[in-house]
């Protein structure tokens, strides 16, 4: 059972993306939490199609974005990139997609950046998935680079509330 504790609302309200980061490392404890928010993601049949990948090994993490082109070449210089991919079943996406929400989410909860780098439909796609040495039937969903902010990122401007809240009808 929820409280009334905002403190859950102001990650949300709080959280964007993250493209430059320090040097200083991501403690493998704090990764672990951020993984199993993910792992407790929303998902259709409860199917939890879902694999967490985590490169924090440098080298692997400037090979890793290089595949990417311009999309994701700031995974580079992040700690850690946790790579979502699914297994190929109908709602893998959107399975995929809540579960990188929860890595976003948890990592801003912990103090850390991050930020989404699409997977599914780029041309990389398949690269990575063999970078990684997954299974051919293993979709990329995101790739979520992490680390300690090395500034502070404007935010982005969101439409308001009323432009995007409708009553009963749009």
């Amino acid at each position: 059972m929820c409280g009334n504790d905002e403190s859950a609302l102001e990650v949300l309200f709080t959280r964007q993306s993250c493209r430059k980061f320090t040097s200083q490392a991501v403690l493998k404890g704090e990764l672990e939490k951020i993984v199993n928010a993910g792992r407790l993601a929303a998902t259709a049949r409860n199917v939890q199609p879902w694999h967490f990948v985590v490169v924090t090994e440098p080298g692997r993490l400037k090979e890793l974005a290089s595949l990417t082109g311009n999309n994701g070449k700031f995974i580079a210089d992040a700690a850690a990139c946790i790579v979502v991919l699914c297994e190929e079943v109908t709602y893998y996406v959107e399975d995929g997609s809540a579960a990188t929400q929860n890595l976003l989410n948890a990592a801003h909860a912990l103090g850390l950046g991050g930020c989404w780098v699409a997977g599914d439909k780029k041309p990389y796609a398949e690269s990575i998935v063999k970078f990684l040495d997954a299974p051919k039937n293993m979709k990329l969903v995101s790739l979520v680079p992490i680390g300690h902010p090395a500034e502070q990122t404007p935010r982005a401007t969101k439409k308001n509330l009323a432009e995007v809240l409708h009553w009963e009808k749009i």
